[in-house]
């Protein structure tokens, strides 16, 4: 279903901000899983609702370079 997955965590809450503006701007699906749950990546809510300092894997389909730099700075491992 997606092409890359990648585990990130999100110190600040710009953090969020950048990832989610990020996101916004790709014209392809993104999801966080969280524990069980999948969450639209490009919503701000839903994405704080998640809280800050938990890993998270963000999964995609597409490229989008200006996404790709963002999930690498927020990238864990």
């Amino acid at each position: 279903m997606y092409e890359n997955e990648q585990i990130i965590s999100f110190d600040t809450l710009d953090d969020v901000k950048e990832f989610v503006n990020a996101a916004s701007k790709c014209d392809f699906e993104i999801d966080l899983k969280y524990n069980r749950n999948l969450i639209d990546a490009k919503s701000i809510l839903g994405v704080m609702a998640i809280g800050l300092s938990h890993n998270v894997t963000v999964c995609y389909g597409g490229y989008n370079k200006s996404f790709k730099n963002t999930v690498q700075k927020l990238a864990i491992a």
